[in-house]
């Protein structure tokens, strides 16, 4: 019998029935058929209050539940307890829904146990994006939640991300489908085929040395700058001799 694999949807749009309604509920039925198990909720059914920014007062204070002032929390533990993760959302003004931001604050909750705990509650977990808008901003949209869900622990498989623009209907760009599809299928084979599940080593630098790792690096960079910047030096004055004006 294979692996048991939950993968987790959210819908982070207002309109429900639209195209990032679409691509993710094709996503979500790749990652069906790949043997999944899938849950799917509207995150616009919840009330998410923006983070209150506690880490920066006290880091330690920042952890699960949040403040249990809003839904929050419920959205949190369903992310936590999936094996993978696919956020599809519009593009407002060259980034996320604003309700989709308000729960990536709040995801802090888990990345900030690795202070407290030594480890991300969501550390190798596979997430994937979709993303559709009317205009553009897709790709400055699926990088930055590319770097935020990846500095928090998540991992990010390839062909995991899909997006769509324009004001027709998703489902008739056959290659945006075959991209959203994709993404199902990608966070299944990553829950499959990856074993780690500790990625980040807070003590890493100890092992490579500690103190004496850091100091022969920097004695090694001083030493090379000896040697190689009277080159660079030498370069620097050709350029201001070239335009004397601009360096009176």
């Amino acid at each position: 019998m294979g692996l048991e694999i939950s993968v987790l949807g959210i819908n982070s749009s207002p309109r429900k029935y639209g195209n990032t309604f679409k691509l993710l509920k094709v996503a979500l039925k790749a990652a069906e058929s790949a043997g999944a198990n899938i849950e799917y909720i509207d995150l616009y059914d919840y009330e998410i209050k923006p983070c209150q920014g506690c880490l920066s007062d006290e880091q330690e204070a920042c952890r699960p539940p949040c403040l249990g002032n809003d839904d929050s929390w419920e959205v949190l533990k369903r992310i936590k307890e999936s094996d993978a993760l696919i956020i599809a959302t519009p593009i407002y003004w060259y980034g996320p829904s604003g309700q989709l931001k308000n729960l990536i604050d709040k995801l802090t909750v888990f990345e900030n146990m690795a202070l407290i705990e030594g480890r991300s509650w969501v550390e190798g977990k596979p997430a994937g994006f979709i993303v559709v808008g009317g205009d553009s901003g897709e790709i400055m949209t699926i990088a930055y939640l590319m770097v935020v869900f990846n500095s928090m622990g998540f991992l990010i498989p390839p062909w995991a991300l899909a997006y769509y623009t324009g004001l027709g209907s998703s489902l008739e760009r056959i290659d945006r489908v075959m991209d959203a599809a994709n993404v199902g299928i990608a966070v299944v084979k990553a829950v499959r085929s990856v074993g780690t599940k500790e990625w980040y080593d807070n003590r890493i630098i100890e092992k490579l040395g500690g103190k004496k790792f850091i100091e022969s690096l920097e004695k090694e960079a001083v030493e090379l700058r000896k040697e190689l910047f009277p080159a660079r030096e030498s370069l620097i004055k050709k350029m201001k001799s070239m335009n004397p004006d601009i360096y009176k």
